[in-house]
């Protein structure tokens, strides 16, 4: 995105109308329907930069400013609550000198020089909800809405453990505010028990806690673990207290719950200590927060300071980084995949990371754990992973969560360095690590079950054979019931398993019906195109992109399969033809001709082809194209189209598209710095010519 100081005042108009319509959108997402659509950490960079360009040109700040809303529209299934005093949020600080800064505001807002102290406690990530209380008696409960007016969700707050019904001591009228949240334990619990009644699962606490408080039928809500911890207050008929902290305390012998994690501190020093305790700590709370709230501790000075539009000026929202948490290693595990790799997997003490609850994160190889790079330089300065050290997770989008730091001072003293194992912990097969490969490889191909459900697994995905109803799972159970052992064993399904004792109708979770849907994807999947049987096959280093390549260059199955049968590595006619394919290397080639090569490969391989009806891919030939059916070879530095550019065209015009120059090619098309190729095109008598005769031949100039 453009910077703020660059806008032009037509552009900052256009954005600010932008932002206002986005953070409305994600707004009613999450307080009204409990289903966000952005994280945590994206919409307060919304937020932030529709604030920098309100600063920027002040005359365009639009009267539905983000800056000024709370919350959300309540939802109209809810009868409406107005609050007497406003509920606002908090405005955020990212960074420590932002801590400090807003010390510096309030100190020089209100002209104090001395001892000035806050409260700092942990921000619960859940509901926002308002309790009024009328003689101890609670009356009414409302969520925070959009600010001003709430939902009416008396019932379902009366079903919460932690909400007293009847409270003493208390002044005539009070409003308790706090946060409604599930603790992790529940929430597994809850989306279990979900998942077996085949109901709607959550993605994390907050959502679940959100949802269940917000519906419609109390006796769902009383079924839902649900939480309260009590941290503000609304209308009161008399003061509660002098202090923020004498406040927290009034409400702890009235039987409200206070996170006991809430601390006086002095000054920034303090409150950035503590904040530091809370985040080490989160892990283990049991519970998600996703930063500590400051607020000025002595009420009188917060009176004093007051609220801006929609935030007040005697407290901040200190964010965690929205991606990084630290949490217990428990444990590490070794995963087999389909091509034998061993993977270690990190089993972590559960932990929300940027919205999302994380229980596993990759550890990438054994150098990875033994704080090693893959040429074996240090990384983490050095630090090894081991089993029962705090280690800190971080998510970048939508990338499985990884282990980015250790710390060595909270390392248990019984910690010991992890040994990798040598053999594969699924078949028992020697694990080799062949010289220049970062990952150790199991050796028992086709007799390694692990493999064999990874390759299954592989073979039915969507890019591959895709076939309806028999998906990850039920490929996984058929093997482990014996059923599927090889990817022909499904085309044997059927046959075998549609009439006798055992039939894949009488299985749990199948009918009649089911089963015959079943058979006839299967059967309607034995006509496949040539693309996604070569990357249905699994073999290593050949993806969608590289299977549509080899497709495409060899156009049949009987073409292909001939060919890498009569391949030889690194030498003979079928090699340079193999490599010549423009994004096909030698790492590639070897595999593919080593998978054929290799005696039970091939008998799997061929059991399958037996079955299938495989159809070839046909070169799309532009008519009257100059270059259709010949083989190009691009060299040197194109000026006027990128090398991509330049491929998509010449195969767009039914030419094939090489990445060396053989006796084969038709044509070279060189441009400045052409070096080997070029001689080689000499050499062999090849035509070249220069991007401008090229772009002349097909039109183009």
């Amino acid at each position: 995105m453009k910077a703020v100081d660059d806008l032009t005042l037509e552009e900052a108009q256009a954005e600010l109308a932008r932002l206002a319509s986005d953070l409305a959108a994600a707004n009613t997402a999450y307080h009204r329907d409990d289903a966000p659509t952005i994280t945590d950490a994206d919409y307060d960079a919304l937020k932030a930069r529709n604030l920098a360009i309100e600063v920027r040109y002040p005359e365009l700040k639009r009267t539905d400013s983000p800056t000024d809303a709370v919350g959300a529209a309540p939802s109209e299934a809810f009868g409406k609550v107005r609050h007497e005093i406003r509920m606002l949020s908090l405005g955020n600080a990212f960074e420590d000198e932002e801590v400090a800064e807003f010390e510096s505001r309030i100190r020089k807002y209100l002209g104090h020089t001395g001892d000035l102290a806050f409260t700092a406690e942990p921000k619960i990530d859940g509901l926002s909800l308002s309790l009024r209380y009328e003689d101890g008696v609670l009356v009414r409960a409302a969520t925070r809405g959009d600010g001003e007016t709430g939902e009416d969700v008396t019932a379902n707050a009366r079903t919460i453990g932690d909400i007293p019904h009847t409270v003493t001591g208390a002044p005539p009228v009070m409003e308790v505010r706090g946060e409604v949240y599930m603790s992790h334990a529940d929430f597994e619990a809850l989306n279990l028990r979900q998942a077996e009644r085949g109901g709607r699962t959550f993605a994390n606490p907050r959502n679940a806690a959100a949802g269940s408080l917000r519906q419609l039928d109390p006796a769902i809500t009383a079924e839902r673990p649900l939480r309260f911890f009590a941290y503000a207050w609304g209308e009161v008929s008399e003061p509660l207290a002098e202090t923020q902290w004498g406040v927290m305390e009034r409400f702890r012998e009235m039987g409200f719950d206070v996170n006991p994690f809430t601390k006086l501190c002095r000054g920034t020093e303090e409150m950035l200590t503590h904040y530091r305790m809370i985040e080490q700590q989160r892990a283990t709370l049991g519970y998600d927060i996703d930063g500590v709230v400051y607020k000025v501790n002595d009420l009188a000075l917060q009176r004093r300071l007051g609220f801006r539009a929609a935030t007040p000026r005697w407290a901040v929202a200190h964010k965690f980084p929205a991606q990084l948490a630290w949490t217990r290693l428990l444990g590490i595990d070794i995963q087999v995949g389909r091509t034998g790799a061993l993977s270690p997997v990190a089993r972590l003490q559960p932990v929300t990371v940027g919205g999302v609850v994380v229980q596993n994160a990759t550890l990438h190889n054994e150098d990875y754990i033994a704080g090693r790079d893959s040429r074996g330089g240090t990384i983490r300065d050095g630090k090894d992973i081991r089993v029962g050290d705090w280690v800190q997770i971080y998510r970048a989008g939508d990338v499985i969560p990884k282990i980015a730091d250790v710390d060595i001072a909270k390392r248990p003293e019984d910690a010991e360095p992890f040994r990798f194992p040598d053999h594969c912990p699924q078949c028992g097969s020697v694990a080799l690590r062949e010289e220049g490969d970062a990952v150790r490889r199991c050796t028992g191909g086709l007799i390694c079950p692990a493999q064999a459900v990874e390759r299954l697994r592989h073979f039915v995905s969507r890019d591959a054979f895709d076939i309806e109803g028999l998906g990850a799972k039920q490929v996984e159970a058929f093997h482990r019931d014996g059923w599927i052992r090889h990817p022909a064993d499904i085309f044997l399904l059927e046959e075998r398993y549609g009439t006798g004792l055992q039939q894949v109708k009488n299985r749990e979770g199948w009918g009649a019906k089911s089963a015959e849907k079943l058979f006839a994807a299967i059967r309607a999947r034995k006509r496949i195109e040539l693309n996604r049987l070569i990357f249905a096959l699994g073999i290593r280093h050949v993806g969608e992109t590289s299977a549509q390549l080899l497709a495409r260059h060899y156009s049949t199955w009987d073409a292909f399969e001939g060919a890498m049968t009569r391949a030889r590595i690194g030498e003979g006619a079928e090699w340079e033809e193999l490599i010549a394919i423009d994004g096909v290397g030698a790492v590639m080639a070897e595999s593919v001709i080593t998978t054929f090569a290799n005696p039970a490969e091939r008998e799997a391989i061929d059991a399958l082809t037996r079955h299938l009806d495989v159809q070839p891919v046909q070169h799309r030939v532009a008519m009257g194209s100059p270059v259709a059916g010949k083989t190009v070879v691009f060299t040197g530095s194109l000026e006027k189209m990128s090398r991509a550019e330049a491929k998509a065209r010449a195969e767009a015009l039914g030419a094939k598209v090489s990445g060396s120059v053989s006796a084969k090619t038709d044509l070279v098309v060189a441009g400045p710095g052409a070096g080997s190729k070029a001689k080689q095109a000499e050499s062999l008598g090849v035509e070249m010519i220069d991007e401008g005769a090229w772009l002349a031949m097909i039109g183009d100039a």
